[in-house]
């Protein structure tokens, strides 16, 4: 959580959710990163790990520039095996589209029934938009719109859908 709480600050900017890839590093806690890096390292050295141990050591890839995303999608699909988690599937789906392109993240999303989870569809929406499959992109951002309860959860697929070259 350490790791997380620290791009706190970073998430939100004018009102709408910034995606970490446009997130401030600068602005990032760097002391919670430390003592949250300190923590997993104490973890994983014990005998056993728990499905925490596994999201923090996904939450300190995902800081690291390049990302490791084969380690990334590797730790997600033993997080889904260990919790049965149809999210873990999903997020490994984001890894796996990094390692093989939107296609085979797509394909993956395909057997996932979270029809109702708003960030499936705007997982799905960035892969189709990714894929140069703009009039299936734009349904799956209306529908992570449709499904949003928050402000900034809105404005993110409103601007994608609004965006020039969204139509079609």
């Amino acid at each position: 959580m350490l790791m997380h709480d620290a791009r706190r600050d970073t998430r939100v900017r004018g009102g709408k959710a910034v995606p970490p890839d446009d997130q401030d590093r600068g602005l990032w806690n760097e002391a919670q990163i430390a003592e949250g890096r300190q923590l997993l390292q104490a973890a994983l050295t014990r005998e056993r790990t728990g499905p925490c141990v596994l999201q923090a050591a996904i939450a300190e890839l995902h800081l690291r520039q390049p990302r490791d995303w084969p380690r990334i999608a590797a730790l997600y699909e033993a997080l889904a095996r260990r919790t049965g988690s149809p999210i873990a599937d999903m997020n490994r789906t984001v890894a796996i589209a990094e390692i093989h392109g939107p296609e085979a993240g797509l394909a993956i999303l395909g057997t996932l029934e979270l029809g109702r989870y708003r960030y499936f569809h705007s997982a799905k929406a960035d892969l189709l938009r990714r894929a140069g499959r703009r009039g299936e992109a734009r349904q799956a951002y209306q529908q992570a719109l449709d499904l949003a309860q928050t402000g900034p959860e809105r404005r993110f697929p409103q601007a994608r859908l609004t965006e020039p070259g969204s139509r079609g």
